[in-house]
């Protein structure tokens, strides 16, 4: 004889997609017990900045900004808006395909880890490609980062610590200003990929560039004064990239001299000084074609900037046999011999 066991009410009828439509209010206040969220939701909302996959941009986003507009209208909440800010996340293929584990694409992380280490694996998938597009694999990628990380860790170690100096005191030559120019240059814009632009890849990008104008200039420029250049350089360098591979920083962090983990380190800040230059780089045409460039100071007068362009190396090998008709000169940018 079968017994039919006493009934019992299913209460748990809100799917999954209901479910996670308004979690980021109530992680605000998941210890509430009376109610479904209480004023500290209403203090943390919206969300500064919402990150996720392509998945997500439809089907969740918008189910999370109707669940947010009808806590707004039960009084839950003041704001309209669920995320002030939003940046969706591309997807990472491998050979043109997206990775799957029905189609025996994936990549395992964890054999790159033990190869190459942690900090190359991400160095590599945040500069291979823009957060919002796609990231095609490469196993040759990785390898590339792998290099970069090296040399920046032969130039760190090839380098004397030294303590720092107020360089408003200093007179630096042009080549110690160029540097500093640099340095700054590249900070100002690395601040602004990271905080406003999201575009990961050309703040390493740019971090790369100035590695390798320090690795120029240590090869003949060796005096204390040199030395301190290089020494900004450096730390304002690893700070940038510590937030792409952090263990691999803290590790050089610590060699310059840093005071605390480099995590915990502020963001450096730009020197204006440092962005202000005598000297200005003009790029030096012949009949519309890039053939050389000139230093020059920036009150050069127009006059001056021809007679130096015409006075050349490379510029009048390309004129010797051809007769200059005119120079034009663009200020601050280019000078164009024309010659037939």
């Amino acid at each position: 004889v079968c017994r039919k066991a006493p009934e019992k009410r299913e209460s748990d009828t809100i799917n999954s997609i209901m479910k996670g439509s308004w979690y980021y209010a109530r992680y605000a206040c998941r210890d509430q017990d009376n109610a479904m969220l209480d004023e500290r939701a209403d203090y943390w909302l919206p969300v500064d900045q919402y990150i996720g996959g392509i998945e997500h941009a439809i089907l969740h986003l918008l189910y999370a900004r109707f669940f947010h507009k009808l806590m707004r209208n039960a009084g839950l909440v003041t704001s309209d808006e669920p995320f002030a800010q939003l940046l969706t996340q591309g997807m990472v293929l491998k050979d043109g395909t997206k990775m799957s584990k029905s189609k025996g694409n994936t990549v395992d992380p964890l054999s790159l880890i033990e190869r190459y280490g942690a900090d190359t694996v991400r160095m590599f998938t945040m500069f291979a490609a823009p957060p919002e597009q796609s990231l095609e694999w490469s196993d040759s990628g990785v390898e590339g980062s792998h290099r970069f990380l090296k040399r920046l860790w032969r130039i760190v170690a090839n380098h004397t610590p030294v303590s720092r100096i107020d360089f408003a005191k200093e007179t630096l030559n042009p080549d110690q200003q160029a540097l500093r120019f640099k340095t700054h240059q590249t900070l100002e814009k690395v601040t602004d990929d990271f905080g406003r632009r999201h575009t990961f890849n050309t703040a390493i990008a740019a971090t790369m560039e100035l590695l390798n104008a320090v690795s120029k200039y240590a090869e003949a420029n060796t005096s204390e004064v040199d030395k301190a250049v290089m020494q900004e350089a450096l730390e304002i360098s690893i700070a940038m990239l510590a937030p792409v591979v952090p263990h691999f920083c803290h590790a050089l962090w610590s060699y310059l001299g840093g005071e605390g983990a480099v995590m915990d380190a502020a963001w450096p800040e730009v020197d204006s000084r440092a962005l202000v230059q005598d000297t200005m780089t003009m790029v030096i045409q012949v009949n519309g074609k890039l053939r050389s460039k000139l230093d020059v100071a920036k009150d050069t007068s127009k006059e001056q900037l021809e007679a130096l362009a015409l006075a050349d190396d490379t510029v009048r090998k390309f004129i010797a046999e051809l007769t200059v008709r005119k120079v034009i000169v663009v200020p601050g940018k280019l000078i164009n011999v024309v010659a037939t």
